[in-house]
């Protein structure tokens, strides 16, 4: 039986209904990309808000200081995948997402 605390994390983008794997060292946006799944991005630095989504549930990092994000938006749950990465498995609202 494998350590489900170094399992990677399992994304799922919803209403697409596809899931990815997103390893550590993958942000949310690179991790989809390798699993055929576009999601909207533009600039991929978190400045653009572009990509801006909802965690439906689950928890993710940032590999910056400060995204793009207002304490508020934080707390109503939006993220940013262009600087987010997956601490557990996770479901994300992106109603543009599409397969590729």
């Amino acid at each position: 039986m494998s350590d489900v605390k170094n399992a990677t994390p399992l994304v799922t983008v919803e209403p697409l209904g596809k899931s990815f794997e997103a390893p550590a060292d993958l942000t949310l946006l690179e991790a989809a990309q390798f699993a055929h799944i576009r999601l909207p991005r533009m600039c991929r630095n978190g400045t653009c808000r572009t990509c801006l989504c909802r965690i439906v549930s689950g928890k993710v990092r940032y590999t910056i200081e400060w995204p793009g994000l207002t304490r508020e938006e934080k707390a109503e749950g939006l993220t940013l995948p262009c600087v987010a990465v997956a601490e557990t498995d996770l479901a994300i609202e992106v109603p543009d997402a599409e397969e590729i």
